[in-house]
């Protein structure tokens, strides 16, 4: 059987793509903290750009697919790592949306903490896929745990600002408006962890 390191030669384009695909999820969040830092002078055709600019990369992906007989990693695996990747930057862009449309409802709210978490995920992510191109299983192992302990904080922080929307204290409508933007950086976390948990498995399966 050839060894997962030999096959890794032929398929070279895969994980440039991929590594592509994980850093505009990491320039999306620093595009978002950029927003939420100026929020008056900001444009959101930077998010749809960078959502563009990675769709681009994972219909390449997809393409390269097409035109590749045997890859070295299965198919079905690649397929669900460039989809997770390609749903950061969406979901980003649909928060930055969201945010410009009620900007006016939202002076001094603060959303750094969950920022902060979306970027060590993404830049996790770069890493993760660094490390799954060498086959390094141990620091893998590390990384992929790091995430759940970041999606679990994330889940720690949004059980914290759900108690304070439901609490009766904040107004009705801001508190929709709230609810909706947290739970689309939670999702983006979720997505952070969906993109790991796959690395994770491919690193098993070579292991």
């Amino acid at each position: 059987m050839l060894s997962l390191q030999r096959l890794l030669g032929h398929d070279k384009q895969f994980f440039d793509l991929l590594e592509a695909s994980a850093q505009e999820s990491h320039a999306s969040v620093l595009a978002l903290k950029q927003l939420l830092q100026k929020p008056d002078k900001a444009s959101l055709e930077a998010f749809a750009a960078l959502r563009r600019k990675d769709k681009r990369i994972t219909n390449e992906i997809h393409e390269l697919l097409c035109r590749t007989f045997v890859t070295a990693l299965e198919r079905e695996d690649i397929q669900d790592l460039a989809s997770a990747l390609y749903k950061i930057p969406k979901i980003i862009e649909k928060f930055a949306e969201r945010l410009m449309c009620a900007h006016d409802r939202l002076q001094g709210v603060d959303f750094t903490r969950h920022t902060a978490l979306l970027e060590e995920a993404t830049a996790t992510l770069i890493q993760m896929l660094k490390e799954l191109r060498a086959m390094h299983l141990r620091e893998m192992v590390s990384l992929s745990n790091r995430l759940r302990e970041i999606e679990a904080e994330g889940d720690r922080f949004l059980n914290e600002l759900h108690s304070q929307l439901y609490s009766g204290k904040v107004d009705p409508l801001n508190a929709i408006i709230l609810k909706d933007l947290y739970e689309l950086l939670e999702k983006a976390l979720d997505r952070s962890r969906s993109a790991g948990n796959v690395m994770a498995r491919i690193a098993l399966k070579h292991s």
